[in-house]
C-alpha cells in the first residue's frame, strides 16, 4: 500500500512538473524608453526589471516556471508605447505587463492594457489624472500620487524658525505629467504659508539651454527654487546657476538627484552638498528583499555600485505583480486586480496599498545630497542622517 501511495506521488509530480515544462516559461511584456528623452530613467528601469528576473528564476520561477521579459523600446514616444503594448498582448501574447517610466508614456500604455483587461502595476507614474480615468487595472508601485510627493519637503520647510524660513521663492518646471503635479503642489502649500511666489515658469521637455530661466530665477531675488527635473533639465539648470554664480539658500528637485552616480558625475560630487528631493527608496532600507535587491544589482551591474532609485522602483514594481500572482496560485488577470485592491504588498519601498482608482495611499522620503551620499532625512523613523543641511553650501 505504501508502494502504492508513493508511486502515486511521484507520477503527480512528474506531472506537475511536466505540465509547467510544457507550459514554457511565464512571458511578462514591458516597453521602456531604451533611447529618447527618457533612456536614462529607462534603462535605470530594466536594470531593476532583470534584477528581479534573476532573484525570482533562481529560487525556482513564478508558478513553478521561469520568467521572461519581453521588452521593448518606445523611444521615449507616445505613438510607439501603444504600438508596443498592442503587440505585447496581441502578439507575442505575453502572460502578464509591467510598466514603463514616466507619467507621459504611461497614460497612453495603461489605457491599451485597461482595454484587454490587463493588469497593470507601474513603476514611475503619479500624475493624478493618471487615477481619474475610472481605471479598475491600473496600480502605482510607489508610496504617493505626484502632487503629495513634496509633503515632507513642505513640513521640513515649515517647521525652521521664522528668521531663518526662506521668503520667496521660484518654482520652475518640465512641462511633464508628473513634474508639474509635484511643483504645483510644493508651490500652494508654501503659498498658503505665507512664503512669497517670485517666478514660476513651465519650459518644455526639449528645452536644452537653462540660462535665460537661469537668470530670471537670480534677478527674482528667490531664496527657496524647487524644480520639476527629469535628469537632463535638473542637471543643466544647476549648471546655469554655477555660471551666474546664484546659489538658492534650499534647493529641491523631482527626479534628477535621485539619479545616483550619474547626477553627482554630472555636476561634480562636490555640488551636490545640501540638494533636496523626495524618493521612494534608499539602500539601508530595512525592507522586504532590500538587502537581496542591492546586492543581486552589484553582481549583476558593478561591485559597490549602489541603483538608482528607478531601478528600485522597477523592482518594487515586479515585486507587487509576483505577490499577487502566487497569492491567487495563477495568471488570472480579474483575480490578480481584485487581489491588489484588497491586500497590502511588502516591497522594498516598503508596504504599498491602493485605492479603488489603483493610487497609492503612503507617503514618500525627503532625501538630501550629504558628504557625497544621498541620505533620508524625514521622516525621522528612517532617517539615515540625523541632521538637514540648511542652507545650501555654495557651489564648488
Amino acid at each position: 500500500m505504501l508502494k502504492r501511495f508513493a508511486t502515486m506521488a511521484l507520477v503527480a509530480l512528474f506531472a506537475a512538473t511536466g505540465l509547467a515544462m510544457a507550459q514554457g516559461p511565464i512571458k511578462i511584456g514591458i516597453s521602456l524608453p531604451l533611447t529618447g528623452d527618457f533612456s536614462q530613467p529607462g534603462g535605470a528601469a530594466q536594470k531593476g526589471y532583470k534584477v528581479w528576473q534573476k532573484i525570482v528564476n533562481d529560487s525556482g520561477g513564478l508558478l513553478g516556471r521561469q520568467v521572461d521579459l519581453v521588452i521593448r523600446d518606445d523611444a521615449s514616444d507616445q505613438n510607439t508605447i501603444v504600438a508596443d503594448y498592442q503587440r505585447l498582448i496581441t502578439q507575442d501574447k505575453v502572460d502578464l505587463l509591467l510598466g514603463t517610466f514616466s507619467s507621459l508614456l504611461n497614460l497612453p500604455a495603461s489605457a491599451v492594457a485597461e482595454k484587454y483587461q490587463m493588469v497593470y502595476v507601474e513603476p514611475a507614474g503619479g500624475a493624478p489624472k493618471m487615477f481619474e480615468r475610472g481605471f479598475h487595472y491600473l496600480f502605482f508601485a510607489q508610496q504617493a500620487t505626484a502632487n503629495h510627493q513634496g509633503d515632507q519637503f513642505v513640513k521640513w520647510v515649515l517647521s525652521l524658525p521664522a528668521d531663518q524660513r526662506p521668503k520667496t521663492a521660484a518654482y520652475p518646471t518640465q512641462d511633464d505629467p508628473f513634474t508639474k503635479p509635484v511643483i504645483d503642489g510644493i508651490r500652494t502649500q508654501l503659498e498658503a504659508a505665507g512664503i512669497k511666489t517670485v517666478y514660476q515658469t513651465v519650459y518644455p521637455p526639449d528645452t536644452s539651454n537653462f540660462d535665460t530661466i537661469a537668470n530670471a530665477i537670480k534677478a527674482s531675488g528667490a531664496e527657496l527654487v524647487a524644480e520639476g527635473a527629469v535628469f537632463q533639465d535638473g542637471v543643466s539648470m544647476i549648471r546655469s546657476f554655477q555660471k551666474l554664480g546664484y546659489n538658492p539658500k534650499v534647493l529641491f528637485e523631482t527626479s534628477a538627484p535621485s539619479q545616483s552616480s550619474e547626477f553627482s558625475s554630472a555636476i561634480g560630487l562636490a555640488n551636490t552638498e545640501g540638494i533636496f528631493y523626495a524618493v521612494s527608496w534608499h539602500q539601508d532600507l530595512p525592507t522586504t528583499q532590500n538587502q537581496a535587491f542591492v546586492s543581486t544589482y552589484q553582481q549583476m551591474y558593478g561591485a559597490g555600485a549602489i541603483p538608482e532609485e528607478d531601478a528600485a522602483d522597477a523592482f518594487a514594481t515586479a515585486q507587487v505583480l509576483e505577490t499577487a500572482v502566487k497569492a491567487v496560485g495563477s495568471l488570472d488577470q480579474t483575480k490578480i486586480k481584485d487581489y491588489l485592491h484588497s491586500h497590502t504588498v511588502p516591497t522594498i519601498l516598503g508596504d504599498l496599498s491602493w485605492d479603488d482608482t489603483g493610487a497609492p495611499q503612503s507617503a514618500f522620503l525627503l532625501a538630501q545630497w550629504q558628504n557625497g551620499k544621498a541620505e533620508i532625512v524625514l521622516p525621522r523613523s528612517v532617517a539615515t542622517s540625523p541632521t538637514i543641511t540648511f542652507p545650501k553650501p555654495g557651489w564648488q
